[in-house]
Parts: structure tokens; sequence; C-alpha cells
């Protein structure tokens, strides 16, 4: 049998399409195992696929001033060393690496030991843990034509991201008993993360209010709200966030607000008429492999890198989503408005332009890629 080791951490984005790569792995023959962190968030998500999981000391390449500067180079030449060990042991034909710092020690220890290597990048430009890891990759799979330029010639290949299996398997009707709503207007869904987003929180929540109220607290009451902006033409389900339910709106007619959704978000999916979304890359990915008309509002430049603008903007271009940004921090309640209202009247344009990208097979290049390799 052929043996993979997966590897990639940090947040869940390096590790969610290691998972959904797992049952295409096992369907073409791969024996699979995992290199994580100690404490990172990948041990607990490869914990419940059933993976046989290892882990090594791990450290962060920081741009910045912070004491741990003087002690995580040595932290991440004892991964090196835990990995070589594992490598050794476990003697995969392959490597697959979705990024982050935990993977650079990995891939590197793969090329010492003359193993092949996939590296994925989610976002547009490459991130430090994958460029530096990008000497050992015999592929480098991206999800964007404007990433093949920045990567290694004659290594990059346009992927996309590999998508969860059971996010194509929603139920509009299993949706509407969960959720309780009817088909009466079409739905509409904003999605945050997993922390949610105060500016399109407050953006979304003071269309329904309206201006003339406080978004900070009202005593206004629920009932009055069951017909203001958005609400009036849309079924609305909110993913806010840990901690940001607003009271105030609860039991209005037509708003669902969600900490987090778990096992139902294929379900919501389905629901789903328009999205809004954060532009993280394969938040967007899952949008496009959904076919769901979406709008982009990146996170600003003032909280990340900049590669969310650089994803949406991308998206933008090629026709799969309409983007919004934020100003200072805020998000305009009558742009967002705007917004919702075009991509809806413009949903059938945008669903044919998804339908036509090649990115919506990526689980197939990215195992045909590991089974050339492994031969």
């Amino acid at each position: 049998m052929k043996k993979i080791i997966l590897t990639g951490g940090g947040t869940a984005g390096h590790v969610t399409p290691n998972i959904a790569l797992v049952p295409a792995l096992k369907e073409a023959g791969f024996d699979i195992s995992y290199i994580g962190s100690k404490n990172g968030i990948e041990r607990e998500l490869i914990r419940n696929v059933g993976i046989h999981y290892y882990a090594i000391s791990s450290g962060k390449l920081r741009r910045y001033f912070d004491l741990k500067n003087f002690s995580d180079p040595f932290r991440v030449l004892k991964g090196y060393n835990e990995a070589k060990r594992i490598l050794r042991f476990e003697k995969p034909d392959v490597l697959f690496s979705k990024g982050g710092f935990v993977s650079v020690p990995v891939v590197l220890a793969a090329k010492a030991l003359h193993i092949p290597a996939v590296i994925h990048e989610s976002d547009m430009t490459p991130g430090l843990a994958n460029r530096i890891a990008a000497k050992g990759a015999s592929y480098f799979c991206c999800n964007f034509p404007e990433t093949l330029k920045l990567l290694p010639e004659g290594k990059a290949v346009l992927s996309g991201t590999p998508i969860r299996e059971e996010l194509f398997h929603g139920s509009v009707e299993s949706g509407r008993t969960f959720t309780g709503l009817t088909d009466d207007k079409p739905v509409l869904i904003i999605i945050g993360g997993s922390q949610g987003s105060k500016a399109i929180n407050d953006a979304l929540r003071q269309s329904i209010i309206g201006t003339s109220n406080n978004i900070s607290g009202s005593d206004n009451s629920a009932a009055s709200y069951d017909n203001s902006g958005l609400l009036a033409d849309f079924n609305i389900i909110h993913l806010c966030g840990k901690g940001n339910i607003d009271e105030r709106l609860t039991n209005t007619k037509g708003y669902l607000q969600y900490e987090y959704i778990g096992e139902e978000l294929p379900n919501l999916f389905a629901m789903a008429d328009v999205v809004i979304s954060r532009a993280g890359a394969n938040a967007i990915c899952e949008l496009l492999a959904l076919k769901k008309p979406n709008i982009l509002i990146p996170l600003p430049l003032s909280q990340s890198r900049g590669d969310q603008i650089l994803n949406a903007k991308s998206f933008e271009k090629q026709g799969f989503s309409y983007l919004l940004e934020e100003t200072n921090e805020t998000v305009s309640t009558e742009q967002l408005e705007k917004a919702v209202h075009d991509v809806y009247a413009d949903r059938d344009s945008y669903i044919k332009t998804m339908s036509e990208s090649s990115s919506s097979d990526s689980i197939k290049i990215i195992v045909d890629l590991l089974n050339k390799l492994a031969k």
C-alpha cells in the first residue's frame, strides 16, 4: 500500500483541506498519517478524522520583534529532527503540505530524505512558511491564476482548494426544518468567521434596526424589526461569531443568529441564495465550488497582511464575487444593502460564471499529482 504523510497547522484553514483529501486518498489506496504541532488546532481536528497523528515541536517565524524570536529557531530545529525520525520510520512515498509554520521542518526533512512533496498555497501571495518550504516541493498548487507567476517555474499547478465532500450534500428541506424558515423570501447568509466581524455585524444589524437607533444598545421591541431593511426582502441567517448574539433581535421573524454552526452548515448553504463572507481563501473557494452568489468583505490592511483583499479582487475580476471593502474598519449599511440586492438580481450570471471555472476538480488534480509522485 502507498503511504502518504499530510502536514499543516496553526489555523483551521491549514487543516480542513487536508481533511477534505482523506476520502479520495483512501480510495486511491493510500495509508495516511499526519504530522502537526503539539498544541495546535490540527491535533483535535485530525483526531476526529481517525488518522494517526504525530506531534512535533514548532516555532513561528515572525517579522516583528518578539522575545520568542530568540527561542523559536531552536524549536524549529528540534521539529526538523523529530520530523526526520518520523519520516524514516513511516517511509512515506509522498508528502502533502497545506502550510503553516509546523509544515516547514516537515517539508525540509522530506527533502533531505528525498521524499517528494506537494505544497498547497491558499492565498494569492505565498506566505512566509510556504516560501521557505518551497525548496522542498516537487509541485506547488495554488488557487489563483495570478499566483502562478510567483511560484517556482515548472512546479506551479492551478488546482483550487480541496472542499469537504459533505458541503455538497446539504438539504434545503433539512435546513428549513432546522431553522424554521419558509420559502416566502430568498435566503441571505452572513459568515464572519469563528470570531465574527464587528464591522459586518454592525452594518447588517443597522440595516434591520434602522439608522435612528444606536447599534450599541436599545430597548426597542424586536417585533418592530420584522420588515426592516434587508429583512423586508430576505430571510437572514447570521453566523455572528462567539459572544456576538444581539439580544434585541432575538425572536425577530426571518432573522436567525448563531455564534457557530457545525454539522448543519451544508444544509444552510443549500438554502442560501446570497452569501456575505470574509475573503479567506478556503471560504471563498467553498463558495465557488458550491456556486453561491456572494459578496466578499475582506479583512482590511489594519488587521491583515492584505491577502484577503487580493483574494477578493481576483474573484471579482474573474466574475465570481462582488467586492465590498471596509472603510476605516466600518462597512456602509447602504452599500451593503445595495450589494445584496445587486448580487441577487444578477445571481444567474454569477452562477454561470462560477460553473465555468476549472478549479472545481481540485481534489482530483491534487490526488493525481500525489499518485504520480508515489509511483
